[in-house]
């Protein structure tokens, strides 16, 4: 089969279209006919050596995927050959042809969403729904302001949040972005290049604050975000590309709470609950991945560089 190969950490230009041998479910295993991929930023950061864990080399690149059941190996009872499923992680990653994965990383993907939209699932909404109700306990009525609200996990945490009752504010860069949050159900759209859109989510709240945050971008915003929360607020930190400096005692004033959060954390109990939450939100129509950009397998490099270079409208898929 066709994969992507990375022989030393480092550049996108590494990655290589490549023939290598065709997986074989051992027990409890499934090989998974990719029929699309998702690229996550995560993904590039394993690939460029600066994630916390560093892959065996060469390695195949990918966590998420979506396509139909191949074989299943010894005591997988989950599925069977032929079913249209999606990834949630894999055992030689995702950028390929077929990929192998433990049963346990398998869900079932409803016929309302295409293998486009299956790949943009294990990440950005598995991400979206644990900052939201595993670790930020979102409640119905709440406030909850989420940056970069036209990226996969924003366009995720707006549908999550709105079909359980929250009021929505989404940041963008751009027009086009705060079109496509608009469209997505978010109450108010405030544009993150204005020095004052701080100032102008306080007065959304009416002086009162947000009572959730989700911070794509730690190091950029989180010395801002604090002074606008509501009494009890919590941030969750879903991104960060550097060190940040903040006043505790906008902390210490509200009661409020910055909580980490990375899905390597997850308890088998808690995944199963994600994915049961994203497929009843898929059955319905609650929740719709939006696409948008397809590129072919060999073009991961640029998928790569624009995962990261330019603003997103959604997700970027690449086809076997």
């Amino acid at each position: 089969m066709k994969a992507i190969q990375v022989p030393e950490l480092g550049d996108p230009e590494l990655m290589k279209l490549k023939d290598v041998p065709d997986p074989r479910p051992g027990a409890g295993q499934v090989v998974v006919k990719v029929e699309a991929v998702g690229v996550n930023p995560v993904d590039t950061y394993i690939r460029a050596g600066i994630y916390a864990i560093s892959p065996k080399l060469p390695y195949t690149p990918g966590i998420d995927a979506a396509g139909t059941v191949e074989s299943v190996g010894e005591g997988v009872s989950k599925v069977k050959a032929g079913e249209r499923v999606y990834t949630a992680g894999a055992l030689n990653g995702t950028y390929a042809e077929k990929a192998l994965c433990a049963e346990s990383q398998i869900f079932p993907l409803p016929d309302a969403a295409s293998f486009s939209q299956g790949a943009a699932l294990g990440v950005p909404y598995g991400t979206a729904y644990r900052g939201l109700f595993h670790r930020a306990a979102a409640q119905p009525g709440e406030t909850i302001l989420i940056h970069g609200a036209s990226g996969g996990v924003g366009i995720a945490a707006i549908q999550m949040a709105k079909a359980a009752g929250m009021t929505v504010i989404g940041t963008g860069g751009s027009e086009s972005s705060a079109e496509l949050i608009r469209d997505q159900g978010a109450d108010h759209v405030v544009d993150h290049h204005d020095p004052a859109h701080f100032e102008e989510i306080l007065e959304l709240t009416r002086g009162n604050g947000v009572n959730v945050i989700l911070e794509m971008l730690a190091n950029a915003n989180l010395g801002n975000d604090l002074p606008v929360l509501a009494k009890g607020g919590r941030v969750v930190l879903i991104g960060s590309r550097g060190p940040v400096e903040i006043d505790a005692r906008d902390l210490m004033a509200r009661d409020a709470d910055i909580r980490g959060m990375t899905l390597m954390n997850l308890t088998n109990d808690e995944r199963e609950s994600i994915h049961a939450g994203i497929r009843a939100g898929l059955h319905n129509g609650t929740l719709s991945p939006v696409i948008d950009r397809e590129y072919p397998l060999v073009e991961a490099c640029r998928a790569h560089h624009e995962v990261l270079e330019t603003s997103t409208h959604g997700k970027i898929v690449l086809l076997p």
